[in-house]
């Protein structure tokens, strides 16, 4: 905060407070629930001084979107600086990471990843950024091992429709990778059965006794998807 004023450092405590007390509020209470009286009344101050920095409870859910998906993008990021160059390896440090957060903050997961809070929009402009890091970051990993070739192309290649073609050509775009249809389309798998995987876990789907090492069946999880990403196997332990 160095060279702003002293108002804008407490406009900026202000608004760090508020943030604060919406993730206990959503831990507690569940966004659906969220109130800015509550969220007021637990700041300290009347209900219409909160408005003065929040206008509305979408735009502290926003708020609460946008802290959730830097946080985990940023919890990956630095689980990343240290691990392997291999990709397997580095899928598996995302992996790991991500249920690791989604289990130690269930609500804010949920927020991001869970059921739809009725009548609210995320507005994209604001949370689309901070909400693809992570696939970003995945998708960089894909990118990297199809420029190494150390990443099996699946024979023969997909039949894709045009407009899904067009998709992936965004997305390449969008991402700068060199990565072909038939990688991208198992990247999604990836993708959707990590987080399935996860979201299993978090929200208590296998039952309470199923599982003895929920950690370990998420490993074996993830191993069989970066077998269908087509990475090589694994170094035997």
């Amino acid at each position: 905060m160095t060279g702003t004023t002293p108002r804008a450092r407490a406009r900026a405590r202000t608004m760090d407070d508020i943030v604060r007390i919406g993730r206990e509020h959503l831990a507690v209470h569940g966004a659906a629930a969220l109130s800015l009286r509550a969220v007021a009344r637990d700041l300290g101050v009347v209900s219409s001084a909160v408005y003065r920095y929040v206008s509305s409870r979408d735009e502290l859910l926003t708020m609460l979107v946008v802290d959730g998906f830097t946080e985990l993008a940023d919890t990956v990021d630095t689980a990343l600086a240290t691990a392997p160059a291999d990709a397997r390896a580095r899928i598996m440090v995302v992996g790991r990471t991500v249920r690791a957060w989604a289990l130690a903050e269930p609500a804010r997961y949920g927020l991001l990843y869970g059921t739809p809070v009725p009548g609210y929009q995320a507005p994209a402009q604001q949370t689309v950024p901070p909400g693809t890091r992570l696939i970003g970051t995945l998708l960089q990993i894909v990118d990297n091992a199809c420029r190494t070739e150390t990443v099996a192309v699946p024979e023969p290649k997909p039949r894709l429709s045009a407009g899904l073609a067009a998709d992936f050509a965004l997305i390449r775009d969008a991402f700068g990778l060199a990565v072909p249809d038939s990688v991208l389309l198992r990247t999604v798998s990836l993708w959707t059965g990590m987080f399935g995987a996860i979201s299993f876990d978090v929200f208590d789907q296998y039952g309470e006794s199923t599982f003895s090492d929920r950690a370990e069946l998420f490993d074996h999880q993830l191993d069989g998807l970066c077998d269908l990403l087509g990475l090589p196997a694994a170094p035997a332990r």
